[in-house]
């Protein structure tokens, strides 16, 4: 059953109103609804278009976090063959907030890394909600430094609210786990993708997302803070989140004028979590695109080319 949000209340009523005619109609053999269901379905379909062609920041946070859209899982099991989970940082434990290991991507082999959320409340609380803690950063920059090693490509999946904040997460260095994972996604020589998928909340996005190529999908966000957090700091009040969003700039398409994404991968009508098969192919087409870019690149120009991303980020926003 479709989980809808609070702007997508008027689509609820009718859908719902179409399925009550079907639902009559299985219960009444007798009965004829096709043209009544025809024509609320008809609605249903311009009123989603209403709503999603001119969403705003806020909303777009909304669709970037609906608990139906895929998650990191979904998207290995469908684009990854072979995969092999690496587990622990060898040196506190191993962080299910973070998920990784060898696999192959199109036959090519590849090294995935990226944040998993979990689909029900039991595995939610497993995957501490895609919040990873420092021994997640700290196996993600030991399977970085094994693909560097080992010549293998770097696709990071990103969709996560921010590094756990927690007492023990700052008792074990978190800052300075995010800042190693970072570094190491800067300085390694091989190709480095990374596709932010939901979220993608300050340093703990970053420290997967410092990469040759950025895509994103469209109505996920990419932020220095939460928009909640955001306007927490600057007016006290989260309840103003939806001036924060505006103001932080955290859309796919406002990010792409800043040259801080390269590319925006297009969702089904509705938002991934509609489609997510054809999401997901989606995202497969711009991982392939994207490291054929790089294909010819030695390492000391991936590393040249990555630096130098950093280095713009912002000059076309500015200029304009």
């Amino acid at each position: 059953m479709t989980q809808y949000l609070e702007f997508e209340k008027p689509l609820a009523e009718i859908e719902g109103k179409a399925e009550e005619l079907r639902a009559l109609a299985r219960a009444n053999e007798e009965m004829d609804v096709a043209d009544e269901a025809a024509a609320l379905d008809a609605k249903a379909e311009q009123l989603l278009k209403d709503l999603y062609s001119d969403l705003t920041p806020w909303r777009k946070c909304q669709v970037a976090r609906h608990p139906e859209r895929p998650h990191c899982r979904d998207y290995i099991d469908a684009l990854f063959t072979e995969y092999t989970p690496l587990a622990g940082d060898r040196n506190f434990a191993d962080d299910l907030a973070v998920m990784g290991g060898l696999a192959r991507f199109n036959d090519q082999p590849v090294m995935v890394i990226g944040h998993e959320k979990g689909s029900d409340t039991k595995s939610r609380i497993a995957h501490n909600f895609g919040m990873a803690r420092p021994e997640g950063y700290r196996k993600a920059v030991r399977l970085m430094e094994m693909a560097g090693r080992f010549g293998l490509p770097v696709v990071t999946i990103v969709d996560t609210t921010g590094a756990y904040p927690g007492k023990g997460a700052e008792e074990r260095g978190q800052s300075e786990a995010i800042a190693r994972s970072t570094e190491m996604s800067l300085k390694i020589g091989v190709p480095v993708i990374s596709v932010i998928i939901g979220e993608g909340g300050s340093g703990g996005a970053v420290a997967f997302a410092s990469a040759n190529r950025v895509a994103m999908l469209e109505h996920a966000v990419y932020s220095v803070i939460s928009p909640e957090g955001c306007a927490s700091i600057l007016w006290k009040d989260a309840e103003k989140m939806r001036e924060a969003a505006e103001a932080l700039r955290l859309t796919a398409q406002n990010l792409q004028e800043l040259a801080v994404i390269d590319r925006i991968i297009p969702e089904p009508m509705g938002g991934a979590h509609r489609d997510a098969k054809t999401t997901m192919a989606s995202v497969g087409v711009a991982i392939q695109e994207m490291l054929d870019e790089l294909k010819d690149k030695d390492g000391a120009d991936l590393i040249k080319d990555r630096r130098q991303k950093f280095l713009d980020i912002g000059s076309k926003g500015l200029a304009a």
